[in-house]
């Protein structure tokens, strides 16, 4: 697929976003708090106390041009990560403890309390059959705004849909979102800024790097993520800036996520560059207690929605980071003791996209893994220098007595790009769309549907968007012309 040009980039985006002032109005609230006498007063005098709003905010009024440098200078880390290096090959790193989520064993969080209460909105969606959201990792970048700004023009084009139930409702980011560090003062340039358009929510998984603390800073791991993405309070917080965008309210670390027709389970795989770790020695096993918790009350419920579970580090993946293998045995004990599977699984962590599916031999059902951990920062190839291409599809673990198969299906390490996820009463459906083809395609470039009643991979059954009308009425002219000729 041919780059995509600057110019064809600042061109799409700004005849894009001159069209997005409806939707925003559609999608997100934008009303103030009426009580803001006093904030005001309290602003002027600590200017980094955060803004109180009383109702969330997600994009900015009007649309402004992408900006070509960071506000923020990023200087090189070289000398921190020697350190980490260092400590690495001397096993003196270890994953790092985190708050307790609010909400008990199981934090909960709605998609109607992330829009303000908006019942209406949900009402809609329900109506509307589908629920539509964006998921992409890694997006933070050090370098500059560029690759950032391609990937989150190209989501927020999705935006503009003839047809209500096509447009997506929310993001999930796959983690690591500001790097190195996870730092406060990069958190406009890396995360706010490239986003200011996105006229929707915007939650996040916690990566390594939004966790991590530098050897040579006397910060606390995940101090910035959780001011930002885990307020207990609809603020703007002193890292938006001049920007209007408002901190995300999930209750931790890890949290399930409701919305129509689907559950997320968002996990913490902490500050290692591999393994992920989500319970152990270190951190407690909370996590482990929050998946049963949360897959108890699907069996209970008899939940008939889909199911995803999502995180940062990927169990299966073709890159330089390893399986979280460790991990992902922790994870199928629990579903195994509950008799409860996910319908796919999200995650970020390797700077590419790959497509898995994961055949479980007790009783052939398939559960995709999809790593999308190009959002912005970075590319990594799959294949070494000087090695061959890797082709897909091919088994990357055979079948045995105590393993599942797993089939690499599709990969793309050439350029950014972000996931498009479809969900129905009926099916799940996962497009990846690599953002070099446009803004103006809709067309995916991989993509994978799960039924949801089977959990068979299955054929995507397309909704009738209005071209079938019109080829019914081509088909008729056509013939009245043929009859009389």
């Amino acid at each position: 697929m041919p780059a995509k040009s600057k110019s064809s980039t600042k061109g799409g985006r700004e005849k894009a976003t001159r069209k997005l002032s409806a939707t925003r109005r559609a999608t997100a609230p934008t009303k103030r708090g009426s009580k803001t006498s006093a904030q005001d007063v309290a602003s002027k005098k600590n200017p980094l106390a955060p803004r109180v709003l009383a109702q969330p905010v997600f994009s900015q009024p009007q649309a402004t041009p992408d900006p070509t440098v960071f506000r923020v200078p990023h200087p090189s880390d070289d000398a921190a990560y020697k350190e980490i290096d260092k400590l690495n090959a001397e096993h003196k790193l270890f994953p790092l403890p985190f708050p307790t989520p609010r909400g008990g064993v199981e934090p909960t969080l709605t998609l109607a309390e992330v829009m303000g209460g908006n019942v209406t909105a949900i009402n809609r969606i329900n109506a509307g059959g589908q629920l539509v959201f964006h998921a992409t990792g890694d997006c933070g970048s050090t370098k500059g705004p560029a690759s950032q700004n391609q990937v989150a023009d190209t989501m927020t084009a999705d935006f503009l849909e003839t047809a209500a139930n096509e447009v997506p409702q929310f993001a999930l980011l796959l983690g690591d979102v500001v790097y190195n560090f996870g730092e406060g003062r990069y958190y406009y340039d890396q995360f706010y800024e490239p986003y200011r358009d996105y006229p929707a929510p915007i939650l996040a998984c916690a990566g390594n790097h939004d966790g991590m603390v530098s050897p040579e800073a006397h910060a606390k791991s995940l101090d910035a993520y959780l001011r930002n993405f885990c307020s207990q309070r609809v603020v703007v917080t002193p890292e938006a800036g001049n920007l209007s965008r408002t901190a995300q309210i999930q209750p931790g670390v890890f949290f399930t996520f409701e919305a129509p027709f689907v559950r997320v389970l968002v996990l913490y795989s902490n500050t290692l560059e591999d393994p992920g770790v989500i319970a152990d020695s270190h951190i407690g096993k909370s996590q482990l207690q929050f998946l049963d918790a949360a897959l108890k009350r699907v069996r209970a419920e008899n939940y008939q929605g889909a199911l995803l579970i999502a995180d940062h580090h990927p169990p299966y993946t073709i890159a330089a980071h390893g399986w979280s293998v460790e991990m992902l045995a922790q994870i199928d004990k629990v579903c195994s003791a509950n008799g409860i599977w996910p319908h796919a699984f999200l995650s970020g962590h390797a700077h590419n996209y790959q497509r898995f599916t994961r055949t479980r031999s007790a009783d052939g059902t398939h559960i995709p893994y999809l790593v999308c951990g190009n959002g912005g920062h970075g590319l990594a190839k799959l294949a070494k220098h000087g090695d061959p291409t890797m082709r897909a599809p091919q088994v990357i673990q055979a079948a045995t007595s105590t393993t599942d198969q797993v089939v690499l299906e599709s990969y793309d390490d050439n350029h950014y790009g972000y996931l498009r996820i479809v969900v129905t009463q009926a099916q799940l459906r996962i497009e990846y769309h690599a953002t070099s083809d446009t803004i103006s395609k809709k067309s995916p470039s991989d993509y994978v549907t799960v039924d949801l009643a089977t959990r068979q991979i299955a054929h995507f059954a397309a909704p009738d968007l209005g071209r079938t009308a019109g080829a019914a009425t081509a088909r008729a002219m056509f013939e009245k012309t043929r009859s009389q000729g």
